[in-house]
């Protein structure tokens, strides 16, 4: 005999399923919820978007080639034509802004990459062994630290000389010392947890621990971290072109940009305004996006 159900059985047994719906919201998501919720780490996050976009279509998006010049357009203000203005030269600045992201930007990652992979790598083995290997590797990082990091990078530029590689290889060095301090302080917060305690006892091996257990945890801040190193690499690269010991003219990056028109300020100022500007923009941009993940990932930070 089947059961007769009325109209009002119906409802309640929706709103029972409804209630008993259970939803799997891992911290990864609730990181996501709170991230988007932020408005100023979506606004630095869009900002970057643009950039690399602007970086990837800089041919497209450029009105003029970055060396093009015109004799007759020579230190123009911003105007329809020109919305940046002209250079010494005659040279479109916007064009030349919009160039300077490719240079920039990569530049900045790529060192920061390369800063997190060895300075963790330092930081990681001496946070898991401790001891004498974390007492030797922290000294040796003290000492390099004591050096401010710009004169280091001068320092090595006028040894391996002017040019991207070199560039880049003394900016990195610059920030090994910081990423190795930071990842040697997130793995030391999870590096006494249980499941390493297990795995060691089980005889996992060193690498394995580091690797599969460590790493994953302490991924949060080691992220963060890494993020303002990309803005503080940005300024460095700009800071090395602008006194003349990292990319050179006509290389058109924002640092070169903004050495080149110095010298014209007086009477040009819109030389140095926008690249400036474009420097000051992506950078912001980055700490905005920087903060606003380290609160989504632990809100206690606020």
């Amino acid at each position: 005999m089947s059961k007769i159900r009325t109209p009002a059985m119906e409802k309640l047994d929706k709103k029972v399923k409804k209630n008993a719906k259970v939803t799997s919201n891992t911290p990864g998501r609730e990181a996501i919820k709170r991230l988007r919720k932020n408005k100023t780490a979506m606004a630095g996050l869009v900002i970057i978007l643009i950039m690399f976009i602007v970086a990837i279509l800089a041919p497209i998006i450029a009105p003029y080639g970055y060396q093009e010049q015109d004799y007759t357009a020579v230190r123009q203000g911003a105007s329809l034509k020109h919305l940046f203005g002209t250079d010494h030269l005659g040279r479109d600045l916007l064009s030349r802004c919009v160039y300077g992201a490719r240079y920039s930007l990569p530049i900045g990652i790529v060192c920061t990459l390369l800063g997190l992979l060895i300075g963790g790598g330092l930081g990681l083995t001496a946070a898991y062994f401790g001891g004498r290997t974390d007492n030797i590797i922290m000294r040796f990082i003290d000492i390099i630290q004591a050096i401010p990091s710009i004169l280091l990078c001068i320092a090595l530029v006028a040894i391996l000389g002017n040019g991207m590689w070199q560039l880049i290889v003394a900016i990195t060095a610059g920030t090994i010392q910081g990423m190795t301090k930071n990842v040697r302080a997130a793995v030391f917060m999870v590096r006494n947890n249980e499941y390493v305690n297990s795995s060691k006892s089980i005889g996992v091996s060193d690498l394995h621990i580091m690797l599969r257990h460590l790493i994953p945890n302490a991924v949060g801040m080691i992220v963060i971290n890494a993020i303002g190193v990309i803005s503080g690499t940005i300024l460095t690269i700009s800071s090395l072109s602008y006194l003349g010991v990292g990319l050179t003219p006509p290389t058109p990056e924002w640092g070169a940009i903004l050495s080149e028109g110095k010298q014209y300020m007086a009477v040009a100022p819109h030389m140095v305004y926008f690249p400036g500007l474009m420097i000051a923009i992506t950078v912001v941009a980055f700490n905005l996006f920087g903060n606003g993940l380290r609160d989504a990932l632990d809100p206690r930070l606020k």
